[in-house]
C-alpha cells in the first residue's frame, strides 16, 4: 500500500479513531524493532484510547486489506510484535482492571496492562498474577497471554495458558466472541456462527490427538506452535482460550482477558548454591528439584563477571558470591519460616552428599550461601531477571544473539545437553554465556554473533539446525518461554512433523483465511535468517562524521558513537513505571517516542540514513529528544548503560551547528559569565516575577513560561572572604563553588564553609588563575544546549585551575550535583587526559566527602538535633551515580534523625527544563508523579531536604514546600550541637 491508498487509510485512521495515529518516519521507525535481531518498518501505527477504537482501527485495516499486529510492551525476543502492516499499540491506554473478584480469586483485564501494574493494585487484596516474567515491569498481559510466557517460578505456578480462564477477543471477519471453557458437545454455545466455528476446532483436536500424543515435548517449557493439545474432545471440557494463548497474536484480537490469581507468597529463603564446574551445576539440578524450591535460576561465570562491571549489581554480588564460581544455582523456597529454614538445612546437605564443599577443589568446589533478607533476595531477583540485558552488555560489533536460548531438556539430560551445545558453539568459533531455567531444564544461552557479516549469519543457521538436532534427540522443546517469532517458526516442521504443521496452518484458516493477523509467525514464515528481516540487512551503513565527545570504548563509526547507540537492545527497562529513576518523559506520557529505547531507535536509523538524509539535526529528531531531561538514570539503571542523555549533546552541536543558537539558549548558556553582573542588577531583573506583563512579555521573546517564577538573583551573590579558610594545620581540600549555588542561594556555600572549618579543614576556594575576573564553569550549562566547544574551553579553564590540587591529591568538594558530576562523567568525554582522570576520582558531594572523613574517624564537631525526620529527595544525578546512600547516612550523623528516602523519579525541573513555556506541563507531570505528593503528605514539621538546586526550585513552586541543602542542615546540627556543648560546660562551671 502506497501512495494515495495508504495517505486514505492514515486519513479513515484519524478521522475515525480515538486516539494516536502515527504515520511518520520517525515513528514507523521506533514500532520497526522488538528485543530480537530484526526490523520491519509497519505501514503505520494506531494507539488506540480505547477498546472501541481498538476494534475499529482493526476493522478499518480489514477493509483496506492491511495486515495487524497488536502489539505490548514490543520485548519480544523473536520478532513477533513487528510486521508491515498495521500496529496497534494498547500498553499507552488499555490498561484497566475492568472487574476483581477477590473471594474467586480472578480478575478481568484489559490487553495493556502491565504485570507489575497490575500486581501492585493487587496486592492490598493479598494476591497476585504469578507469571513473574522477567520483563515484569514492562510486560503487557496481552502480551504475556500471546506468548503464553512462563516466569522463573513457573514449577509452582506453571504458565501463562495455566492462568488465564477466559478471552473476550475480536475474530479476523470482525465478530466477537468469548473463549472460555465449555463441554466438548459444545451444548452451551448459544452461537450458531461460533458453534460451527469450534466444530471445526474440536474436529482438529480429535484428528490429531495421537500425533499430539507423540510430537509433543514432555516438558512443561513448550510453547511452540499452536496449543493443539488443548482442543481434544477426550478432555471431557476444553477451554478455547488457550488455543489463543501462544498464538502471539495470529488468530484473534484479544480484547479482555481473565485470569486466575494466587495468594501472594510469603517469606521465602533463598539458597545461593555455588559450584566450580558448569556442568556440575547442570548435572546437580536434577537433585535439587526434589527439594520442592519454586524456582532453581542459573546464573553462569560470564555472567557474574559482566554484571560486576554494572554499578547496580556490584553490591548484589559482593553480599551473596563467594571465592569465583563457574556456576550458581539460586534455589528459592516460599514456605513458612521454620520450614524455609529446613529446607535450606536439605540444600546444604544435599550439597555435602553431592560431594561439595568450600573447603575442596576443582569441580567439586562449592557450597550454599542462605540468604533470608527479603531486601538481598529482591536485589538477587534484579540480577536474576537482568540476565539478558547483563550479556547484551558487551561493548563489541558482535552480540549474544537470541535464537537457540529458549530449549528445553528434561532434567536428566541437562548436563549432556549444554555440554554438547557449548562443543557446537566452538566448533562454529564462537560462546554463549548461561543463564535462567534449571528447574525446568529451560536455560537461556546465546551464541556471540556479528550479524552485519555473512560468515556469522551462516554460522546462526548452521548452530540452529545442529541445537534443534540435539533438542529432538533429547526429547525436549526448541521453543520453551520466548515464543515462535520469527526465529523458531521454520523449524516446527523438523520438530513436530509435517503433519502437525499442516494442521497448525489449519487452525490459521479457520480463525484467519485471509492472513491478514500477525502474518508470517508460527504457520507460513519466512527463513529466520533472511538478513533483509535483520536489524543490520545488507547495506546497513553508519555515515562517519566527527563527532563533539569521545566515545572511547564503543566500536563503529562516528568516532564510537555508532556502537553506542547501538548498544540498546530494545529490551524496554526504561518503560518501567516505578522503582529507580528511568525512564521519566516516558512515566510523564507514556510515549514510545518519549523513553529511551524509542530515542536510541530514532538515533540509529538517523545515523545509518534510514530516516533520510540529515535526520540526525532535523526538527523530528529535536521532537524526539525534546523531552529528554538528562536525569543520566539510563546510564545506569539500562542494563546495557545506553547513556541517552550524552548523546542528546550530540545532537543539540548538530543542530547548532546547523541553525545557530537562540536566545533562550544563549541566555541558558552564559548565565555562569553574566551571574555576576546579574547581581548588581538583582532588583531590577527580579520585578519579571511580580509583573504579569513582564512574565507575558518574557514568555513571547524568551520562551520562558509565565506560569513560572524564575530563581531570585541575589545582589548578596557568594565572594569568598579568602581564597584559604580554616585552620593552617587542617586537612585539605578544595570547594568547587558552582554558578547555580553562588548566585541564587549563596548561603548553602556559606554553611559548608562553616560545617568544614569548624570541622578543622583547610578549605581552599577554587578560582581562575589566568587574571580573569570570570568565575569558573564546569561547563555544564553550555553542555546544556549543544555548545560543545564552550564547554570545553570552559573546563579546560576549570581543569588549569585545580591542576596544583588534583597534584597534590586534594578532594575537590561541591553542593549541586549536576555540576560536580560534570567532572567525574562530561570531563571524560570532553578532554580526555590525565586532569580528567584525576578530577574524576577527586570529585565528591560535601555529604560523600563528610561520610569518606566520618567513616575515617576524621570527622570530630559534635553535632546537635534539628529535627526529628527529613524527608530526602535525591537530584538525578546522585542516583545515576550511586551516590544516595552517601547522602543518607551522612544525615544519620545528626542526632535523633530520622531519614526517609522519597521514592521518585526525575523532579522535573532538570535545569531551564520545567521553566521552558512548552515543557512545563510535563515538568509539572513528572513531579506529581511521586515527589509532590508525598512532600504534601509530609508533616509539618519534617525537614525536606534536596541538593539539587532545581530540585528545591520545583517543591518551592509545586508543594509549596520550602527543601533545604544538606550542607545546611549541618550547619544548623553544628550550631546545635556547639550549643549543647556551650550549656553543658556553664553548667559544669
Amino acid at each position: 500500500m502506497v501512495g494515495a491508498t495508504r495517505s486514505g487509510f492514515e486519513g479513515r485512521l484519524r478521522a475515525e479513531i480515538a486516539g494516536d495515529i502515527l504515520f511518520d518516519a520517525f515513528s514507523r521507525g521506533r514500532y520497526a524493532t522488538d528485543a530480537s535481531h530484526y526490523q520491519m518498518i509497519p505501514l503505520g501505527v494506531a494507539v488506540p484510547k480505547t477498546v472501541e477504537a481498538a476494534v475499529r482501527a482493526f476493522a478499518l485495516a480489514r477493509e483496506e486489506g492491511v495486515p495487524v499486529t497488536a502489539r505490548g510492551g514490543g520485548t519480544s525476543q523473536c520478532g513477533q510484535t513487528i510486521n508491515r502492516g498495521l500496529v496497534i499499540d494498547g500498553s499507552k491506554y488499555l490498561r484497566r482492571i475492568l472487574s476483581l473478584d477477590v473471594a474467586g480469586r480472578r480478575c478481568v483485564v484489559e490487553p495493556g496492562i502491565v504485570l507489575d501494574d497490575l500486581n501492585r493494585q493487587l496486592k492490598p487484596h493479598g494476591l497476585w498474577f504469578p507469571v513473574d516474567v522477567s520483563t515484569a515491569s514492562r510486560a503487557t498481559i496481552g502480551g504475556m497471554t500471546a506468548n503464553n510466557s512462563c516466569g522463573g517460578r513457573s514449577l509452582r505456578y506453571g504458565t501463562t495458558r495455566d492462568n488465564v480462564i477466559s478471552i473476550e477477543a475480536v475474530l479476523a471477519d470482525g465478530a466477537a466472541a468469548h473463549f472460555g471453557e465449555t463441554a466438548t458437545d459444545l451444548s452451551e454455545l448459544r452461537d450458531a456462527h461460533l458453534k460451527q466455528f469450534a466444530e471445526k476446532l474440536l474436529a482438529i483436536g480429535a484428528r490429531e490427538a495421537d500425533e499430539v500424543a507423540e510430537r509433543f515435548p514432555k516438558v512443561q517449557r513448550r510453547v511452540g506452535g499452536y496449543n493443539i493439545d488443548a482442543l481434544d474432545p477426550a478432555r471431557g471440557r476444553v477451554n478455547f482460550a488457550h488455543i489463543l494463548v501462544g498464538s502471539e497474536g495470529t488468530l484473534a484480537y484479544s480484547t479482555a482477558i481473565e485470569l486466575k490469581l494466587s495468594p501472594l507468597l510469603g517469606r521465602r529463603a533463598v539458597g545461593v548454591c555455588h559450584f566450580g564446574s558448569f556442568h556440575a551445576a547442570m548435572n546437580s539440578a536434577q537433585h535439587i528439584v526434589k527439594l520442592e524450591p519454586i524456582a532453581v535460576e542459573l546464573v553462569d561465570a560470564t555472567m557474574i563477571s559482566l554484571a560486576s562491571e554494572i554499578p547496580m549489581f556490584r553490591p548484589t554480588l559482593d553480599a551473596v558470591v563467594r571465592g569465583e564460581p563457574q556456576a550458581l544455582l539460586l534455589v528459592e523456597f516460599a514456605e513458612d519460616d521454620a520450614e524455609n529454614v529446613r529446607r535450606l538445612k536439605q540444600l546444604g546437605d544435599l550439597m555435602g552428599d553431592l560431594g561439595f564443599g568450600f573447603d575442596r577443589e576443582g569441580a567439586h568446589w562449592g557450597g550454599v550461601v542462605e540468604t533470608l533478607d527479603p531486601s538481598l533476595q529482591a536485589d538477587i531477583t534484579d540480577l536474576r531477571t537482568s540476565g539478558l540485558n547483563i550479556m547484551m552488555s558487551m561493548k563489541d560489533e558482535a552480540k549474544p544473539i537470541s535464537f537457540v536460548e529458549d530449549c528445553a531438556v528434561p532434567l536428566e539430560h541437562l548436563a549432556d545437553y549444554t555440554e554438547k551445545l557449548t562443543s557446537v558453539f566452538e566448533k562454529h568459533g564462537t560462546r554463549g554465556t548461561w543463564y535462567a531455567h534449571a528447574s525446568e531444564g529451560c536455560l537461556h544461552v546465546r551464541p556471540v554473533l556479528n550479524l552485519r557479516l555473512d560468515k556469522d549469519v551462516k554460522a546462526m543457521r548452521a548452530i540452529a539446525e545442529e541445537a534443534f538436532a540435539l533438542v529432538r534427540a533429547y526429547k525436549g522443546s526448541h521453543s520453551g518461554e520466548h515464543g515462535d517469532g520469527l526465529v523458531r517458526s521454520e523449524f516446527h516442521e523438523p520438530m513436530f512433523g509435517q503433519r502437525l504443521v499442516k494442521a497448525f496452518e489449519e487452525v490459521k484458516s479457520v480463525f484467519d483465511p485471509k492472513g491478514i493477523l500477525n502474518p508470517g509467525k508460527i504457520v507460513r514464515s519466512p527463513r529466520f535468517d533472511d538478513r533483509s528481516l535483520l536489524r543490520y540487512a545488507p547495506g546497513y551503513e553508519v555515515r562517519d562524521f566527527a563527532p563533539q565527545l569521545s566515545w572511547a570504548g564503543y566500536p563503529g563509526a562516528v568516532g564510537g558513537l555508532q556502537g553506542a547507540v547501538e548498544m540498546c537492545n530494545n529490551n524496554g527497562a526504561c518503560r518501567k513505571l516505578e522503582g529507580g529513576a528511568m525512564c521519566p518523559s516516558y512515566r510523564a506520557t507514556r510515549d514510545e517516542k518519549h523513553v529511551t529505547r524509542g530515542r536510541a531507535n530514532s538515533l540509529r536509523l538517523a545515523l545509518s540514513g534510514q530516516l533520510g538524509a540529515d535526520a540526525f539535526a532535523s526538527d523530528a529528531m529535536a521532537e524526539t529528544m525534546k523531552l529528554c531531561v538528562s536525569c543520566k538514570a539510563c546510564k545506569r539503571e539500562c542494563p546495557t548503560s545506553v547513556d541517552m542523555a550524552r548523546m542528546k549533546i550530540e545532537v543539540m552541536a548538530a543542530r547548532a551547528q546547523k541553525h545557530g543558537f537562540s536566545l533562550r539558549d544563549r541566555l541558558i548558556a552564559y548565565m555562569p559569565r553574566y551571574a555576576p553582573f546579574a547581581a548588581r542588577l538583582a532588583p531590577l531583573l527580579n520585578l519579571r516575577n511580580r509583573s504579569p506583563f513582564l512574565r507575558r512579555l518574557m514568555e513571547t521573546i524568551v520562551g520562558f513560561s509565565a506560569r513560572r517564577d524564575l530563581p531570585i538573583w541575589r545582589p548578596d551573590r557568594f565572594s569568598a572572604r579568602a581564597q584559604t579558610l580554616g585552620p593552617v594545620d587542617g586537612r585539605e581540600l578544595v570547594l568547587w563553588v558552582d554558578s547555580f549555588n553562588a548566585a541564587f542561594e549563596p548561603e548553602n556555600i556559606e554553611a559548608a564553609i562553616t560545617t568544614l572549618t569548624a570541622a578543622g579543614y583547610r578549605v581552599h576556594i577554587a578560582g581562575p588563575i589566568d587574571g580573569s575576573a570570570r568565575p569558573l564553569c564546569c561547563g555544564r550549562t553550555f553542555l546544556s544546549i549543544g555548545n560543545v566547544a564552550a564547554a570545553r574551553a570552559e573546563m579546560s579553564r576549570t581543569l588549569t585551575a585545580l591542576r596544583p590540587f588534583l597534584e597534590r591529591g586534594l578532594a575537590v568538594v561541591g553542593l549541586e550535583p549536576s555540576c560536580l558530576f560534570s567532572f567525574r562523567d562530561e570531563a571524560l568525554a570532553l578532554l580526555p587526559g590525565e586532569d580528567a582522570r584525576r578530577v574524576a576520582a577527586h570529585a565528591m558531594l560535601f555529604e560523600e566527602f563528610i561520610v569518606c572523613e566520618a567513616k575515617a574517624g576524621r570527622f570530630p564537631p559534635v553535632l546537635g538535633p534539628v529535627g526529628k525526620k527529613a524527608l530526602l529527595h535525591g537530584h538525578c544525578h546522585q542516583k545515576a551515580f550511586g551516590a544516595m546512600g552517601a547522602v543518607e547516612t551522612a544525615l544519620r550523623l545528626v542526632p535523633g534523625l530520622t531519614v526517609e528516602t522519597i521514592e521518585s523519579s526525575c523532579c522535573g525541573m532538570a535545569g531551564a527544563f520545567g521553566y521552558q513555556a512548552e515543557t512545563m506541563d510535563v515538568s509539572l507531570a513528572m513531579a506529581e508523579l511521586s515527589l509532590l505528593p508525598a512532600v504534601r503528605k509530609a508533616e509539618l514539621d519534617a525537614l525536606l531536604v534536596a541538593d539539587g538546586t532545581s530540585c528545591r526550585h520545583q517543591i518551592r513552586d509545586g508543594a509549596p514546600r520550602k527543601a533545604v541543602h544538606v550542607a545546611r542542615l549541618f550547619e544548623a546540627s553544628l550550631k546545635a550541637g556547639q550549643r549543647t556543648a556551650t550549656k553543658a560546660k556553664a553548667a559544669v562551671q
